[in-house]
């Protein structure tokens, strides 16, 4: 798939708790400065006869590669699809869903206000959840802050995503839930593995002011409203990670590893996110998620090869927002991202199925892909199944592989 859908976030919500001294307002959140046209809606009075109000929200292209728009060095661009061997068929898609991000249609918004303080600590917020593209409020003069997340809806209305606005009113967390297997490598703190999250968008902004003379309102005569873009910008708070094991001769004199038991772990990423700085916490957790192996793959050079991939959301590595991280200052960008991950390795583990009937857990240290693409990318295990020992113990205890990351894609077994 070489395209995904752009992502639209317009706002519109329900008027909430008039009170006196306030200006009703509608708001768009906006990350450029292109103004894109809006409905009228009924008529919306002011406080002492003042005029309707209207914000505007252009489109936003959310697309893999603008988001993995790596540059590694000089005239060097990251090209993920070139990385990407397994493909995504129709069977994918049913199994997995979409490859990439999908637009999401209801918002959660939390507006704080902070009365005459600029940036001032946050009380109890006004909440709205809304459906369309328009959110409508009455406001205090003074200032706000305002938050907002999508709301996650799932076919069959189970989320992993825990939404926790109870522990503090100064932001918002998300975090996901453990499951019943166990997790194994560079988990000391967790027994078991997490829940993958859902696609999560988050975008904040404070210090909003509100006054009596509209300031930062334009009148639009067209549309008969007042017109004010916020600086907000919507961006995914989880990450997309294209996970790949590439079996090289696995078909000899019989297919050496047959199959798998459908899921992957990967180790040392973030359990949670704030919301409203983007930052992700301490804890680092191992995520599972479904795997799909493919038989008779066929490479560009006329190789045929077996591929295990899947696809994996998380929320990024402990302690970083990868979306403040520059992807064209890349050497920068990485040094951060190797000190806040300095004490935590990322492993990859697949229990494969062989053809005597026993199986085995291969263990791969992926630690340098997944710095290397901190907003997610494509991760990518060549592995030569002439060298890897066909375990002779049932339920793989006596066979565990690890497999050390080079950045020159050699690869070693400590066995």
């Amino acid at each position: 798939m070489n395209q995904f859908q752009q992502l639209t976030y317009l706002f519109k919500g329900s008027v909430c708790h008039k009170v006196y001294r306030t200006v009703t307002a509608i708001f768009f959140i906006s990350s450029v400065l292109l103004l894109a046209g809006c409905e009228r809606e009924p008529n919306l009075y002011l406080h002492q006869g003042g005029k309707e109000t209207t914000m505007d929200l252009p489109k936003i292209d959310l697309e893999l590669k603008v988001l993995w728009d790596y540059e590694f060095k000089y005239d060097v661009v990251y090209d993920w699809e070139a990385e990407w061997k397994y493909g995504w068929d129709d069977d994918d898609n049913k199994l997995f869903g979409k490859i990439g991000y999908t637009e999401p249609s209801v918002f959660e918004i939390r507006r704080y206000f902070t009365q005459d303080v600029q940036y001032g600590a946050h009380e109890a917020p006004y909440k709205n959840l809304i459906q369309s593209k328009q959110l409508t409020a009455n406001y205090d003069f003074g200032f706000w802050d305002i938050l907002a997340w999508n709301d996650i809806q799932t076919a069959d209305g189970i989320q992993s995503v825990r939404i926790d606005e109870s522990s503090t009113y100064e932001y918002v967390t998300a975090n996901t839930g453990q499951t019943m297997f166990p997790s194994k490598y560079n988990a000391p703190q967790f027994s078991n593995s997490f829940y993958q999250p859902e696609e999560l968008f988050a975008g904040y902004e404070k210090g909003i002011e509100i006054n009596r003379n509209l300031d930062g309102f334009v009148f639009d005569e067209n549309r008969n409203c007042w017109v004010r873009n916020l600086e907000m910008t919507i961006q995914p708070v989880t990450y997309i990670y294209l996970t790949q094991i590439i079996l090289h001769n696995n078909r000899q004199h019989t297919r050496i590893v047959t199959g798998i038991d459908g899921s992957g772990n990967l180790s040392g990423m973030a359990r949670s996110v704030n919301l409203n700085t983007g930052v992700t916490g301490g804890d680092a957790i191992t995520v599972n998620y479904n795997m799909r192996m493919k038989f008779d793959q066929q490479m560009k050079d006329g190789e045929k090869v077996d591929i295990i991939g899947g696809r994996v959301l998380t929320f990024g590595m402990p302690k970083l927002n990868p979306s403040r991280l520059d992807t064209r200052s890349y050497i920068e960008s990485l040094s951060k991202v190797r000190d806040a991950d300095l004490n935590n390795r990322h492993y990859l583990d697949v229990k494969m199925q062989f053809y005597n009937g026993k199986d085995s857990t291969l263990v791969f240290d992926v630690t340098d892909q997944v710095r290397r693409l901190f907003r997610g990318g494509v991760i990518t295990i060549d592995l030569d199944m002439t060298k890897v020992p066909v375990p002779v113990r049932p339920g793989g205890s006596g066979f565990d592989a690890v497999v050390k990351d080079f950045e020159e894609k050699q690869w070693e077994f400590d066995m």
